[in-house]
């Protein structure tokens, strides 16, 4: 494939040499376009050596083959890594004053934007404006991720590792073979309210529900994300018009939001981790040390979500050929044990497949990679994968698919 890498300048440009780094090694013909202050920041000889291009800023090299046209012409994907601020309200306003501007205006490729920018510029009203109607327009986001920023500062603005923004390209230039149907997919994890300051819940970030309304969506689905307590960091990278997200908190919300987005949905997957259990009453004032309550908590169980939207397809009100995705988290370090409780789990909830993952330290919940073993009909594990959540989502999605 045909990429270029718009470079603008910002000190997130070096891990942009990774990036062209990683897809050069996958095959694609990459030409890196950067920006005059781009180059302050990595030079010309490193873009040259990497993508094997000349590397030029001017409209005016190459004239006779119109090249300030022609590169945006002949890509199948335009990334912008890192895109400032400034670049970002250029692009939005369609000003093409540089060999970048001019290529974005004359690709119809997918084009796929990297923030990076302090916490400040991210939350300004102008930056958000600029986001909303680009997204608009069907431009991709990556990030911004949530992290250490340049000066010592801290927030959102921190651009996307490039690992990350590799899998967000390669899912735009993967086949839209999700194009036409409707996925339903939960995230995050619910919160049973004690009192007015107190719930129980888990640990889980949203990722991976998240990471698969993404890898969805760019495959041509018409995605709702039920997100529950999914922080709008994390929410940012299923940015899309294709994508709409419902917000709710408890395991009842999420229930009634995922029964009723599920009466047309060609897809569900029940990415969100809820409660099994929540109190049974809760209390209108905050509970002291004092009255003595929070030494024993009262409690009630919860509705299986996910057997319930199983049982309802089997009644008839879900879409003929619906297929149902679950999870299930588990801590055993013993691959033949996990495999054994998936399969029973995914008898009993009446579940097309279950994705089991190991939670531990360094996968699952609050992590960036995740690994999963899919177990299907019969209890054969039909599909495996570990690394990136995104990766991981591919692989999902991709078992899903097979059994349409």
């Amino acid at each position: 494939m045909n990429i270029v890498v718009g470079v603008t300048g910002g000190i997130a440009a070096y891990k942009t040499v990774h990036l062209v780094r990683l897809l050069t090694k996958a095959g694609h013909d990459v030409t890196v376009v950067p920006t005059e202050d781009a180059l302050r920041f990595v030079g010309t000889p490193t873009w040259e050596a990497l993508s094997r291009h000349p590397v030029t800023t001017s409209v005016h090299d190459d004239v006779a083959r119109v090249r300030h046209v022609a590169l945006g012409q002949g890509a199948d994907l335009v990334i912008v890594a890192p895109a400032t601020a400034n670049s970002i309200a250029k692009i939005t306003a369609g000003i093409a004053d540089d060999l970048l501007g001019t290529t974005l205006l004359a690709t119809e490729a997918p084009v796929l934007l990297a923030p990076a920018m302090h916490a400040e510029m991210w939350r300004n009203a102008a930056t958000q404006a600029n986001i909303e109607t680009l997204v608009s327009r069907g431009i991709h986001l990556v990030g911004p991720a949530d992290g250490e920023l340049a000066g010592g500062d801290s927030g959102p603005g921190r651009m996307s590792e490039p690992e990350a923004i590799f899998d967000a390209a390669v899912a735009l230039l993967a086949p839209r073979d999700l194009d036409g149907l409707r996925v339903v997919i939960s995230a995050g994890g619910t919160r049973e309210p004690i009192d007015p300051v107190r719930f129980l819940g888990n640990r889980s970030s949203g990722r991976q529900g998240v990471a698969l309304a993404a890898d969805a969506a760019a495959r041509g689905a018409d995605v709702t994300v039920v997100a529950a307590n999914v922080s709008a960091d994390v929410l940012a990278a299923a940015r899309h018009p294709s994508v709409r997200v419902i917000s709710v908190g408890t395991a009842a919300e999420l229930s009634t939001a995922m029964k009723d987005a599920a009466r047309s949905a060609d897809i569900v997957i029940m990415a969100a981790a809820v409660a099994d259990y929540r109190p049974a009453s809760v209390s209108e004032h905050k509970l002291t040390k004092e009255q003595g309550v929070l030494t024993h908590l009262e409690l009630v169980e919860n509705e299986d979500v996910v057997s319930a939207l199983a049982v309802s397809r089997a009644d008839g009100g879900a879409p003929e050929g619906q297929t149902i995705v679950a999870f299930a988290a588990e801590t055993s370090a013993s691959a033949d044990e996990r495999r054994d409780r998936a399969r029973r789990k995914r008898e009993r909830k009446g579940v097309d497949l279950l994705a089991v993952n190991l939670a531990n330290a360094e996968q699952g919940f609050e992590r960036p990679d995740n690994a999963v073993e899919i177990v299907g009909e019969g209890g054969e594990v039909v599909a495996s994968a570990a690394g990136t959540k995104r990766e991981v989502a591919r692989v999902i999605l991709d078992a899903a698919l097979t059994l349409r």
